[in-house]
């Protein structure tokens, strides 16, 4: 069976369809947004420190515990719903392989919070 590239033509439609609706989008945003920024705009949000400023200054370890503390909880939900949609097929072994698994997550979390990170002042 072999595909020639007529087979690619809706794949090819797809992908300028998409390329035009954020092309649309980007020129719309350009065109209607104010494009002003202002004191309170630039202000520092959640990170603490000021955005546009030296990128090899030093910041506060608690940014990188929370970023753990993410990858932690993404990797938890990552893993943890296909597991329990095959959980039936997968057995004990699997089943105990992924109480390891959360037992290693629970130790990150563990050390997350002995650090403090969950604690803002």
């Amino acid at each position: 069976m072999a595909l020639d590239l007529a087979d690619y033509f809706p794949i090819l439609v797809f992908m300028g369809i998409a390329a035009g609706i954020a092309m649309a989008m980007v020129g719309g945003s350009l065109l209607a947004a104010h494009q002003k920024p202002y004191a309170e705009k630039l202000s520092p949000y959640e990170c603490g420190f000021e955005p546009f400023d030296d990128a090899r200054r030093r910041f506060d370890v608690r940014f990188y515990l929370v970023a753990i503390l993410f990858i932690i909880f993404d990797l938890e939900v990552a893993f943890l719903f296909p597991w329990a949609v095959s959980l039936s097929d997968i057995g004990p072994l699997g089943f105990f392989s992924m109480v390891g698994f959360l037992g290693v997550l629970t130790v990150g979390f563990v050390y997350e919070w002995c650090k403090g990170a969950l604690d803002w002042e």
